[in-house]
């Protein structure tokens, strides 16, 4: 009896699991970021200006302390259906240009419909605030605001497991 095998071109390719980047500096979800990592089998990548403590499964690194320094090693790197945590609106724009996904710290996403307004509003806020109005700063960062990063990150890496299958 002969055992027959489907040609390798026919065979499923399984494509690693989307790289996590992290805009380390001043990130409140980082051990959100690593816990969902473990368990879903995506490697991190942590940029920051500045040494920061990461677990031995996680790769740090530190970037020269420009204003834009870490983002631009992360744009710089980033491929398709990789995952990009960040507050910093013009590099969730670079990255979802590059076919990443973006997510913010407070688990809502960024995405190619949303980020043109996203952007405009920090342009205006940037203006009132030459001017001395609008200042305050973001809310305080809440429970429901990790719970809701939490899931958020697990439906983008589920996404781009999906996309890469």
């Amino acid at each position: 009896m002969r055992t027959l095998r489907e040609p390798p071109s026919a065979l499923p390719v399984l494509m690693p699991a989307p790289t996590i980047y992290v805009d380390a500096d001043a990130c409140p979800v980082k051990e959100e970021v690593y816990r969902v990592a473990r368990r879903t089998g995506c490697p991190v990548q942590v940029v920051a200006n500045t040494f920061m403590r990461t677990p031995p499964d996680v790769t740090l690194h530190v970037v020269d302390s420009g204003p834009d320094a870490a983002d631009d090693w992360i744009a710089e790197r980033v491929q398709p259906g990789d995952i990009v945590i960040t507050n910093d609106i013009p590099l969730a724009s670079r990255a979802l240009k590059g076919g990443a996904a973006a997510l913010g710290a407070n688990g809502k996403a960024f995405t190619e419909s949303s980020i043109g307004a996203a952007l405009a509003q920090r342009e205006l806020m940037e203006h009132l605030r030459s001017f001395g109005e609008g200042g305050g700063g973001p809310k305080p960062f809440s429970a429901a605001d990790r719970s809701r990063f939490l899931g958020a990150l697990d439906a983008a890496v589920q996404k781009a497991k999906r996309l890469r299958a």
